[in-house]
């Protein structure tokens, strides 16, 4: 069985402390938060789009390279508090090479 392929993500907390961490390809950004004890992202709903627990801002130069948004998470995201054009749920976010490096800011996820 070959290695497995890891990609670097960077999440950013709400005090501006940063947390480097490798993420599988396939997993979700939530869940390699999730796994790696990242504060800020609760993933209450387990990543089902249905709770807005794990909304993050998205660094600029990575967007273009995500999945578009879907009615589902849009949807989710005009519940959330302070969306932005760079929101998204990071359940919805699949890890990818191409997303090495990407860069993350959470947002306040506790209200």
């Amino acid at each position: 069985m070959g290695a497995m392929q890891m990609v670097n993500l960077t999440f950013i907390a709400q005090d501006g402390e940063k947390h480097r961490v490798e993420a599988e390809i396939d997993y979700s950004v939530m869940e390699a938060a999730y796994n790696s004890d990242i504060p800020g992202i609760l993933a209450e709903c387990g990543g089902a789009a249905a709770c807005g627990t794990c909304h993050v801002y998205v660094d600029p130069q990575y967007i273009d390279m995500l999945e578009p948004v879907s009615d589902v998470e849009d949807s989710m995201l005009y519940a959330v508090e302070d969306r932005r054009s760079n929101s998204r749920l990071s359940c919805q976010l699949r890890v990818k090479n191409e997303l090495e490096g990407l860069v993350v800011t959470i947002a306040e996820n506790e209200w």
